[in-house]
């Protein structure tokens, strides 16, 4: 089924359509994981790497995507529904399709020191990208490739010219000589040549039209063409390895790394410190990948490989927000939000007033504001007992 790739205009026959989303949720527990069957469709109809909307919705859920762009499977980690995912991609569009000048979506971007902007060619006008985005910093690191041009136009150009020398006899030039790589740097548009006149063959007796074969001119040439090869053979082995050792998210190695098989806690913090991951980072990504359903019973498993972690508040916090995305992936917990809560503080993982304050505002870093404000409201019957326990125990001290 077919959409318009901007929602917002309700004409059925606008002219720029793009296939409607699809998902499919893989596995289950603490794997479960959103597949998008149709990314790749979606994206030609965007004119975009498809991983450019896959990333962005990483970046706007707090998830851990996985882009296999050979096996051509995109993934996001959680379960998320097909609504949820299209509407996030109506952003994406705005920011990084949509000219913002006449809001039409025939847009490349041009990619430059300064950052990314989108040249229109319906309109001429070329508009900024938002360089606050996460988004941006990846496009700038993985810039879309630019379509090669037709080789069309060359080889029609090679036959009329072979043609104009079926009828006429061309004069060749007195003192400049054409060679391969002059020949390499024209344009490849056609090109149109007005024919010479004809010139008497007997003219051109005096010119000297051979090519030397003699044994030393021939291993010359052979020894030329065997270095253009080699040297060939080296660039491509050279792209080869660039592709191998594009560089990789270390977060996304790291998470990579914890769901390839079971971990001791050990192994966990080497990897942690080995890829130089900041402490709070690692905090947010180890809530999402090492509890599921039973997250009760598995915080006292888990915590102490949890406060190797959770140095300062900062880390609790960025405990709290892994929390926040963890709900946010199954709705099943979004109920035991404040006993999940209560199992992180009985093992000293999260302070009481990092609690308090965090549940005072809303906030949408890690998870959209109505869903924040939900996981809060779910949380009240926790807080509060945590205001009358300190009430309680102010009182106490005041006696």
């Amino acid at each position: 089924m077919s959409i318009n790739i901007r929602r917002d205009v309700k004409d059925s026959f606008y002219r720029y359509k793009m296939p409607k989303m699809s998902v499919k949720i893989e596995g289950k527990g603490n794997g479960i994981k959103t597949v998008i069957p149709n990314m790749s469709d979606i994206a030609k109809a965007l004119s975009r790497p498809p991983t450019y909307p896959t990333k962005y919705f990483g970046f706007e859920l707090g998830a851990q995507v996985k882009c296999e762009e050979k096996n051509d499977r995109y993934i996001i980690n959680g379960q998320h529904e097909s609504k949820k995912l299209q509407d996030l991609l109506d952003g994406f569009i705005d920011k990084f399709v949509l000219c913002a000048h006449c809001k039409n979506p025939e847009t490349d971007l041009i990619i430059n020191k300064n950052g990314i902007i989108r040249d229109c060619k319906a309109c001429g006008k070329r508009s900024e990208v938002d360089h606050k985005h996460k988004l941006t910093a990846f496009i700038m690191k993985h810039p879309p490739t630019q379509p090669k041009k037709a080789k069309k136009s060359k080889k029609s150009s090679k036959s009329e010219n072979n043609s104009a020398s079926e009828a006429t006899i061309p004069t060749p030039p007195d003192s400049v000589s054409v060679n391969s790589e002059d020949e390499s740097m024209r344009n490849e548009e056609e090109i149109v040549e007005v024919p010479k006149p004809v010139k008497n063959v007997d003219d051109d007796d005096d010119d000297d039209w051979c090519v030397d074969t003699s044994p030393e001119a021939v291993a010359e040439r052979m020894k030329e063409i065997n270095g253009a090869v080699a040297k060939l053979a080296v660039n491509m082995a050279n792209e080869d390895d660039e592709g191998e050792d594009e560089e990789k998210d270390p977060i996304d190695e790291f998470a990579d790394y914890i769901e390839e098989e079971e971990r001791s806690d050990n192994e966990i913090v080497k990897k942690a410190r080995d890829l130089g991951l900041k402490n709070d980072k690692v905090c947010t990504v180890l809530v999402q990948l090492l509890f599921d359903d039973d997250v009760l019973e598995q915080v006292s498993e888990r915590s102490e490989l949890l406060l190797n972690f959770v140095k300062n508040e900062k880390c609790q916090k960025a405990i709290l927000g892994g929390i926040e995305r963890l709900v946010d992936q199954n709705d099943k917990l979004l109920p035991k939000v404040a006993f999940i809560l209560k199992a992180f503080y009985d093992e000293d993982i999260v302070e009481e007033d990092v609690l308090l304050a965090w549940g005072e505002k809303a906030s949408k870093k890690y998870v959209d504001k109505a869903k924040s404000k939900e996981i809060r409201k779910q949380a009240t019957p926790f807080l509060n007992w945590l205001k009358q326990a300190e009430e309680e125990s102010s009182e106490e001290d005041d006696e």
